[in-house]
């Protein structure tokens, strides 16, 4: 655990400066897109069609959504808050408004190196790695990272975050949990990829705002206090703080690393969904998946914050162990302070809530992490089926779900902070190199809305190269409307 622990610690230090530092930068190049354009996300978001090979931007959204609204919403919210203090809140608001442009850079790749396979779209960082930098090797060394986190490293935190929350809710044995797990995503996995979109697709949105509702309670029910609580996320974020000034850059690191484990802006996450929408300028897709940044981090994870705050359900300690605040003494960082949030509002309730939330976010970002792991597979097999391999991508991913469900949460945490970081220093350093048709792509969605037209994309004409597939879309061989 030592060095599951230093290694961690090693990989994500310098991983926090990096995210913030690539995210001013991405910023500063689109001229604040994530901000500009928030009309154009929301529209988007809705006039998106599907095809036979590809799912509508709605349904990219909600299957990127799985991956990004799970455990960290709520037990990584927790963590951050009892490492950081407060001012973590503001640091996590800060990557996701800078995130929402990696974000779209990454997701816009996503679109214009997409490849259609056997009538279906696929795509995500392996596919932008070999043919925006031309390193076929480079998209082999991200397609095993990611297929080792997504079917190995991370599913455990998640069946873990179920499995605790059902036990300390409701008694229920987490190797119960567990094997329960494994039967429900057993039936979704097994199925065809359109069950997978299908789960995401009715369950992400009845979830999130479900919750969302949950949190406006309880703040409503504390309402007098949420001026002092904003105040003091500022004043501890900024140092000036009497109680948390000394830990202000414990809320820089754990704000910006939570933040990023729950938003996967600049991990590459959200390109595997984004690559599989069918839309006609793949900046349609980057600005729809940077919304999903938004709907992460500022709405879900601030409304965790926010009710743990107001409700003064934290602690919260310095890195060697010492207590700078104990408002319940006893209690884990984690699920607990959610649960006790909602609890002081609506007695009986709080446990069993949050459970049930934490079992639909999770097992949501399960079903989110096997399409992306299946994406992976595929890749590596260049588009060649294996249905061998697969069952073994499946087995292998069930076992970890049991696993995770009965392993202690500090090693399940590490060993899915150490796959998170891998991935992540992979996709950002490569994003550095691969900017520029994204951006190019963004000038030229931004010069057709200017002349009045619904954008199309044209590689060919924007000298874009290897978009293989938007090539043959655009030629007048294959489109005789042109």
């Amino acid at each position: 655990m030592n060095f599951l622990t230093s290694l961690t610690d090693w990989l994500w230090s310098p991983l926090v400066v990096l995210a913030l530092g690539l995210g001013l930068v991405f910023t500063i190049l689109t001229r604040g897109v994530q901000i500009r354009r928030i009309p154009d996300m929301i529209r988007h978001i809705w006039k998106g069609e599907r095809s036979e090979a590809g799912i509508s931007s709605f349904q990219a959204l909600t299957l990127t959504l799985s991956s990004r609204v799970g455990v960290g919403n709520i037990a990584g919210v927790a963590t951050a808050i009892a490492a950081g203090g407060p001012g973590a809140l503001f640091w996590m608001a800060v990557m996701a408004l800078l995130g929402g442009a990696t974000a779209f850079i990454e997701s816009t790749l996503a679109q214009i190196y997409k490849i259609k396979s056997e009538g279906t779209f696929w795509g995500g960082i392996p596919y932008y790695l070999e043919k925006g930098l031309r390193r076929k090797w480079l998209g082999v060394v991200a397609a095993s990272a990611a297929l080792a986190l997504y079917a190995v490293l991370a599913p455990g935190v998640q069946s873990n975050a179920i499995a605790a929350s059902f036990d300390q809710a409701m008694g229920i044995k987490p190797w119960l949990t567990g094997v329960v797990l494994v039967g429900l995503l057993g039936f979704v996995i097994f199925g065809r990829r359109g069950r997978v979109v299908g789960v995401a697709d009715v369950l992400v949105p009845f979830m999130a705002i479900g919750y969302i509702i949950a949190a406006l309670i309880v703040l409503a029910a504390n309402l007098t206090e949420v001026p002092a609580v904003f105040l003091l996320v500022v004043k501890s974020a900024a140092g000036v703080d009497s109680v948390f000034g000394g830990i202000v850059g414990a809320a820089i690191a754990w704000g910006v690393r939570r933040a990023l484990f729950s938003n996967v802006a600049g991990v590459g996450e959200g390109t595997y969904g984004a690559a599989a929408a069918q839309v006609s300028h793949p900046a349609k897709q980057g600005l729809v998946q940077a919304f999903s940044i938004y709907i992460d981090t500022l709405f879900v994870c601030t409304a965790t914050g926010f009710m743990i705050l107001v409700t003064g359900n934290y602690n919260v300690h310095t890195e060697s162990g010492e207590h700078i605040i104990t408002h319940i003494k006893g209690v884990e960082a984690g699920p607990a302070y959610t649960q006790g949030a909602i609890d002081s509002v609506i007695p009986g309730i709080g446990p069993h809530f949050v459970a049930t939330a934490i079992g639909l976010f999770a097992f949501t970002t399960l079903v989110a992490f096997y399409y992306i792991a299946n994406t992976s597979l595929t890749y590596l097999t260049r588009g060649v089926r294996n249905e061998s391999l697969l069952h073994a991508l499946r087995v292998a991913m069930l076992a970890m779900v049991f696993y995770g469900a009965v392993e202690s949460a500090d090693i399940m945490w590490a060993i899915g902070d150490v796959g998170y970081a891998t991935l992540a220093w992979i996709n950002m350093i490569c994003l550095v190199f691969l900017a520029k048709p994204a951006l190019i792509a963004l000038r030229d969605y931004e010069n057709q809305r200017k002349l009045g037209v619904d954008p199309v994309f044209d590689p060919v004409k924007l000298g874009i190269d290897n978009a293989d597939y938007w090539v043959a879309e655009s030629s007048p061989e294959r489109n005789p409307s042109m």
